[in-house]
Order: C-alpha cells, then structure tokens, then sequence
C-alpha cells in the first residue's frame, strides 16, 4: 500500500497529507513530517532531518527502528574538552560537538545522551581506534535479521541496542567490547528534554 500511495503522488503531483502512528510509514512516504505528541508540534522537517537532526528526546527516540539508546551521565571537562561520565567511563566528545560552547553550561550536571543502534559498534577494527572510549558489555540477546544482528547487550545495567554486521560472534552470555561513533552521539538536557547538541 506504501508503494501504491507513494506511486499515486508521483503521478499526480498534488500535495498529499497522511496520518499515521507508524514512523516507517512516515519516513518511507513523506517528504516533510510532522512530528506530534499530546496533540502539540514536536519538529516538522525532512525525514533525514528529523533521524539526523532531532530537536528533544521524543522525536530523537520516535524515528527509527530500533530505536535511539538513551544513557544518563554527567558531563565533565576533559583537557580541553568535555567527556561524558558514566559507570567507571568517561567518553570525550569530539570539538565539534562544542564548538559553539553549547556544552559548557552543563559541565558538572547531569545529562542524557542518545547514540542509535548502528552507530555503536563491536568491530575489531572500529574497537582498535576507539582508544579509551571502549567499554565493556554483557550480552543478553543476539537477533540475526539476515543482513544484521541486533545485539541486546547491556553496560553494568543499562540497556543499549546495537545493530552490527552478520559477521560478529557475539553470543549471550559473553562479555564484549563496543565502541560508539562518538561524531554520532546526541546530547539532551535531562530536564526540559531538548536537544543540547547533535
């Protein structure tokens, strides 16, 4: 039906306007989306936009299949960085991603940060450049999905998903190494839930 909706507004060129509560219809469909929640606007934007892009933690954990892993941690200053301080880790955040200073209000406060399922990785190669952003995991489920596997793997407690190459051995029960592609990382503040920084 996605096809046949999506073939009938290329023939006629007209504007269309299609509800749904299924964020794959609405990414696979629309060429600009409103995000709603409570009967208010969240974002309206494209749909690589609203997965790349979004401005609070509903949107952030709405568009995408798994959806987005949510962390609590602390943001601390490292050299002439920030970090981000979970379990015993602290994981430093590229410049960029506090270029502007966006960050330095919250250095010494709580924060919560969103990495997506395929941006957290446990290939050799990947874990060997990740220097001390490495962590440890404990497997609980593995999913093979044919062209992926979903691991379910999770850091002292917290839950984290990770979408990785068939290729990966990983099985419940072991303990594993992962890294996150840190250029990937969103920042929110855990009190009013907007995007800090993507």
């Amino acid at each position: 039906m996605r096809t046949e909706i999506s073939k009938l507004y290329q023939r006629l060129g007209t504007t269309f306007i299609y509800v749904t509560h299924d964020q794959t219809e609405a990414m696979t469909m629309g060429t600009r989306i409103v995000v709603m929640k409570d009967g208010f606007i969240q974002q309206v934007d494209t749909p690589q936009n609203l997965y790349d892009k979004p401005c609070n933690e509903f949107v952030a954990g709405f568009i995408g299949s798994p959806q987005m892993n949510f962390v609590d941690a602390t943001l601390v200053k490292k050299g002439d960085g920030v970090a981000l301080k979970f379990d015993k880790y602290e994981i430093k955040l590229p410049a960029e991603k506090n270029a502007n200073g966006a960050l330095n209000d919250y250095i010494g406060k709580e924060v919560r940060f969103g990495i997506r399922p395929e941006h957290v990785h446990d290939e050799p190669e990947f874990i060997a450049k990740a220097g001390d952003s490495v962590i440890e995991a404990a497997v609980d489920v593995t999913e093979l999905m044919g062209a992926e596997i979903y691991l379910y793997v999770n850091i002292n407690g917290v839950p984290i998903t990770a979408r990785v190459a068939p290729t990966s051995t990983a099985k419940p029960g072991d303990s594993i190494k992962i890294a996150f592609a840190l250029d990937k990382i969103h920042v929110f503040d855990k009190e009013t839930e907007q995007t800090i920084v993507n």
